[in-house]
Formats: C-alpha cells, structure tokens, sequence
C-alpha cells in the first residue's frame, strides 16, 4: 500500500530555515515525479514543487521560487524540501505526494509535517 511519511517540520523564525523529509513506499518510487503540497489553515491544498522522476527537472509555485528547492534520493526512496528565507505565510502542514501536477496519482496522504513561521 501506497505511504507517505513527511517530517522535518517546527517552528522557525521569519527568515529561517527547515529542511523537510518524506519516505515512500509501496510504489517503484524511481519511476514516478514526486511532489510536495501544502495546506495553511482555513485554505486548500496547494501544489509547492516537483520534481522529475530522475531529478533532472523541477518546478515551484511562483511564491517559491528562489526560496524552495525540491530534491530527491532514489536510493532511499526519499524526497525533500529545503525551504529558506521563511515568511509568516508559509505556516503550514505540508505533505508529499507523486506526481508532477495536481491531483497526484495516488488518493493516499501521509500525515503532514507542520511548519510554523513566527517570531
């Protein structure tokens, strides 16, 4: 069965930085993109970055750019995001998923990792 387990998050000061971990299993995960969404309160889940099934490609939401960077390690079936000059807005739980785009392939979610930016 297909599992996601995210972790990495806490809280951070405006302007820090978190590196988030999530583990995948049940699938050949060195086949599929993978990606990384979030949800704030009170608003819906939003697509944060992906990444290519190799690694070679990577996309992020506007608000993410030069901030976020999406990788991943095939060899552990792991994917991360090392996100960095944090703002208020990006408190979140965050979640990974596979997939390049909106809906992932998989109905399945892990149980997220909370980030929280304040001072």
């Amino acid at each position: 069965q297909v599992q996601f387990v995210e972790s990495g998050g806490g809280l951070v000061q405006p302007g820090g930085s978190l590196r988030l971990s999530c583990a995948a299993s049940g699938f050949i995960f060195s086949t599929y993109a993978m990606s990384w969404y979030r949800q704030a309160p009170g608003k819906g889940r939003e697509l944060v970055a992906a990444i290519s099934s190799v690694g070679g490609g990577t996309t992020y939401a506007d608000s993410m750019k030069g901030r976020f960077t999406i990788s991943r390690d095939n060899a552990k079936n792991t994917v991360y995001l090392q996100m960095n000059s944090l703002k208020p807005e990006d408190t979140a739980v965050y979640y990974c998923n596979a997939g390049w785009r909106s809906p992932p392939p998989f109905g399945s979610w892990g149980q997220g990792t909370q980030v929280t930016v304040s001072s």
